[in-house]
């Protein structure tokens, strides 16, 4: 039987966020499919990990330190990237924040953090990186959004709020930028399994939960009766970052369990 090609061969991928959930699980089949991959994020340990753990699938992989929050950081990242490795082919913006909060409970401080590392994180990597797209003739943007950037959803607002503009971002890049070949998607990932529920809770400030507690309410709660797993959402974001998608452009890619549907 001939083995099937790799579907990245020969190609650059940047993943912000990549040390940990759905980031380092696209890190780990990114790699796998013949990407060289550079992941970013505050936790050197981690990020270093994951690095090994890409060395077993082969490329050239790299972890460089970085606060999105930082202008300096994110401009730095990609230029470590293009000096290390020379190109940029994929940029997947992954890195974010979840956050709970009304309108009144919301705090300025935190509305800040959600939209700086939600929404004004993808278009900064974003527009650093396009000019080198450009200039390289195509690439490929995925942005990490979430079936709540779709449908509302209580006590999440400035979540809920981030990943509607990220949306909004992804289709107009989409169209602005078709003509240098740079083609922009979206996945919105329904619930997904990732270790920050175990260590702080579903929301970064809510009360920490097992897998089997979060089993539980997702199969009152989802149509498909399960939480995704992050290698589930890892295979949506190689279908967009890959040639199998290579008609799509300004789309967003629900992986939501059917959640809306409804």
């Amino acid at each position: 039987m001939t083995p099937q090609p790799s579907k990245l061969s020969g190609r650059v991928a940047l993943i912000t966020g990549g040390t940990s959930g759905i980031g380092r699980a696209t890190s780990l089949l990114f790699a796998a499919e013949g990407a060289d991959v550079v992941i970013t994020g505050r936790r050197t340990e981690l990020g270093e990990k994951v690095v090994a753990e890409m060395r077993h699938r082969g490329g050239r992989p790299l972890f460089i330190k970085t606060d999105h929050a930082r202008l300096e950081d994110c401009a730095r990242a990609v230029v470590q990237c293009i000096e290390v490795l020379g190109r940029i082919d994929i940029l997947f913006n992954n890195v974010g924040l979840v956050l709970q909060g009304t309108a009144e409970t919301t705090s300025e401080d935190d509305w800040g953090k959600l939209m700086n590392l939600n929404l004004t994180c993808a278009w900064r990597m974003s527009r650093l990186t396009i000019p080198h797209m450009r200039s390289n003739g195509n690439g490929v943007i995925v942005n990490n959004a979430s079936d709540w950037g779709m449908v509302g959803a209580a006590n999440a607002l400035a979540y809920c709020v981030s990943k509607g503009a990220l949306i909004q971002l992804t289709r107009c890049m989409a169209l602005d930028y078709a003509q240098d070949k740079i083609r922009v998607n979206a996945v919105c990932p329904g619930d997904t399994f990732v270790e920050r529920w175990v260590e702080q809770g579903y929301f970064a400030n809510s009360t920490p939960v097992t897998r089997e507690e979060a089993a539980r309410s997702c199969a009152m709660s989802l149509p498909i009766r399960r939480f995704a797993e992050v290698d589930e959402i890892a295979r949506s974001v190689l279908f967009l970052a890959s040639d199998d998608s290579s008609f799509m452009t300004g789309q967003t890619l629900v992986v939501d369990g059917g959640n809306t549907a409804r």
